[in-house]
């Protein structure tokens, strides 16, 4: 598997956008506003549907069929795996980083 590296500089907006499905699906707008709850910053369209569209083109994530004009997504089990790699890569990172700085 392949995993979010392969989204280069694009990866921290997808990061983000696997993380708010990762409770279920939702529409561009939910997303938003959840993605805005957890990073404190909304994201634009523009990133937002920049991540959509290349999450969709790796298969992490698909549409699902219009619901009141709004086009929800959800993560397909491709997407679940590579969320997990990529947090769990984060965690190791991040407990490196804090032992070291325990120790300096």
């Amino acid at each position: 598997m392949a995993g979010l590296s392969d989204l280069g500089r694009y990866s921290e907006p997808a990061l983000y956008v696997l993380i708010s499905l990762a409770e279920g699906p939702k529409h561009g707008y939910a997303m938003q506003d959840d993605i805005g709850a957890l990073t404190g910053t909304r994201p634009g369209p523009g990133t937002l549907y920049g991540a959509v569209r290349r999450l969709e083109e790796h298969g992490y994530i698909e549409a699902l069929p219009e619901q009141d004009r709004r086009k929800p997504y959800r993560l397909t089990d491709t997407g679940r795996a590579a969320l997990t790699a990529e947090l769990r890569r984060i965690e190791h990172l991040a407990g490196t980083g804090l032992r070291r700085l325990a120790v300096a």
